[in-house]
């Protein structure tokens, strides 16, 4: 095989993909991924010998490694190029902090390192080596499963440690927990018990860091209010932005305001439209679109270039209508697409590329009108709290169904348009992330003036989902949150969702159902041991699930 990757719901035949992703990836991009992940781990061994000799280094380093984390999540990056540039990067930097141990005394060969902290290597070489270290280098199935869930649930804590440090936030114990657990999937003396815990503790990590974004984005822009969002078009040429970055999105609205351009969210940067600090800009229209995976035709109709902050990206064919149009920034790039530049000494990114280029574009073409309603992050439900209890203890509301994670292409998606329409009229859906493109449009009703569907946001704000069910464990003084009337139907796609359940698992929620499928990723054993202590479960049919949640 030239590559191998199972990192994401639509891997191939629910195994892996060989040849090539399913999400677009090549070959090579993968195996430098794979690369890039070796090196980080040698940094790591260095950063946390530094650490427990008390020798400080550059806090740069951090940076670089959860970056490198993120990058290599599913359909953020395409880039062989950056890749390359990436593991180049990350050589120089391990090597340093090899030397700058040497140099404070610290006798490296006794300390047993892992052989990415020794192993050097030039770009013609690269590739070679590339195919040696990926997944499969280890070989017991139950490890590598283990070992591959923890290092996905760390993608996952990477995307949010970063967006929260793009808006000034940190919690360095989160750098630290990063780097030390790279390393211990290095460990071969770790017992599946041991590898079963540190699962957990990335789900520890993960309510951290949710919580670390959420006060970043509340405290940088409000807390988000109950908003009806436009879906219709204006007549000026527009900007799209897609991906999760709030600062990239603040950004672009200050340097479009005043030029006669337009901007719209995409997918994934819908919640955007849920802040205030961003409704005060008369030129933010609203959402255009569905789910990441339309973009190809949704693009094709918006006319204008479109901007991806982070994930999500489909690699466009050469000859799609819109293919000089995308720019990359942050985590995201594509070879051949300009890369907008990060920021440097805290000056903001420079968006005047994009811009002028939206100049040039004729507007969007409308494909659909009307309002969709989101905006219920934690704040604005507790406030609604008495409300939400009144209809609870009168049966007016008799569950709670939580839908959030990923959309997918896969058709079998279908299931939860299905299963959204299907639910009984006294149920409640709590959403966030992409999945809500599934039912968000439904016309689902309300209970007492409370919408049956409640989306909070992306798969960045599922901390409000959190934060919500232990409330309600609060007023209803329950001792254990499985006692409440909620139930847990989830569809995951990449890491991030990864993270989102290692959260709950780590908060204690249990018989939560996953889909359209397992992951691939989960060995046999893995997989009993989580369905034996936490009740996961897949699907069923829609009538069944129904019958047996409500009861």
């Amino acid at each position: 095989m030239s590559m191998f990757c199972y990192q994401c719901q639509e891997t191939a035949k629910g195994t892996g993909c060989t040849i090539q992703g399913v999400c677009g990836k090549k070959d090579d991009v993968a195996n430098m991924q794979d690369l890039l992940m070796f090196v980080l781990k040698g940094i790591s061994f260095y950063t946390k010998t530094a650490r427990d000799k008390g020798i400080e280094y550059d806090e740069k380093i951090n940076k670089f490694v959860f970056d490198g984390l993120f990058a290599t999540i599913t359909n953020a990056n395409f880039s062989k190029q950056i890749f390359i540039e990436r593991v180049t990067s990350a050589l120089e930097i391990r090597n340093s902090l090899r030397k700058k141990l040497e140099d404070a005394g610290v006798n490296i060969e006794v300390l047993k390192p892992h052989s990415s902290a020794i192993w050097d290597g030039t770009p013609d070489t690269y590739e070679e080596k590339a195919k040696l270290v990926g997944v499969l280098a280890t070989e017991n199935e139950d490890v590598r499963s283990l070992r591959e869930l923890i290092t996905y649930g760390l993608k996952g804590l990477a995307a949010y440690t970063e967006h929260a440090f793009n808006l000034g936030y940190e919690n360095k114990e989160l750098y630290k927990f990063m780097q030390d657990t790279l390393l211990a999937t290095t460990d071969n003396s770790l017992t599946s018990d041991q590898l079963v815990a540190l699962t957990l503790q990335t789900g520890k990590y993960g309510v951290e860091a949710m919580a670390l974004l959420d006060k970043a984005n509340t405290s940088s822009y409000g807390n988000p209010e109950i908003t009806k969002v436009n879906i219709g078009v204006k007549d000026n040429p527009g900007i799209l932005i897609s991906g999760h970055d709030l600062k990239d999105m603040e950004e672009l609205l200050k340097q479009t305001d005043g030029t006669g351009v337009d901007v719209y969210t995409h997918s994934e940067m819908l919640p955007a439209n849920y802040y205030p600090a961003f409704k005060k800009y008369k030129h933010f229209v609203g959402n255009y679109g569905n789910s990441w995976w339309k973009q190809k035709e949704e693009f094709e109709t918006f006319n204008g270039p479109i901007l991806f902050t982070t994930n999500c990206l489909v690699p466009p064919k050469k000859d799609a209508g819109y293919y000089n149009k995308v720019y990359t920034t942050g985590a995201a790039g594509f070879d051949g697409f300009p890369h907008i530049a990060d920021r440097v000494n805290g000056k903001s990114k420079d968006f005047s590329q994009i811009i002028e280029h939206a100049k040039k574009c004729a507007s969007p073409i409308e494909i659909e009108k009307g309002e969709i309603i989101g905006g219920f992050a934690h704040n604005q439900v507790i406030q609604l709290a008495d409300k939400v209890v009144d209809a609870v203890k009168s049966g007016a509301i008799k569950k709670f169904f939580v839908m959030a994670g990923c959309d997918g292409r896969m058709k079998d998606r279908d299931y939860y348009t299905e299963f959204a329409d299907k639910l009984p009229k006294d149920t409640v859906i709590l959403t966030a992330g992409c999945a809500k493109y599934r039912y968000n449009k439904l016309q689902l009703g309300d209970i007492g003036g409370i919408p049956r569907v409640l989306d909070a946001g992306q798969c960045n704000d599922s901390y409000s989902l959190a934060v919500i069910a232990l409330k309600l464990k609060e007023v209803f003084q329950k001792n254990d949150i499985n006692e409440l009337p909620i139930a847990y139907n989830i569809a995951w796609y990449e890491q991030k969702a990864v993270i989102v359940l290692l959260a709950l698992l780590y908060l204690g929620v249990k018989n939560i159902h996953l889909g359209p499928t397992l992951p691939a990723f989960l060995s046999p054993n893995v997989a009993k041991v989580l369905v034996e202590t936490f009740g996961i479960a897949g699907i069923g049919t829609v009538d069944e699930d129904i019958k047996m949640f409500m009861n």
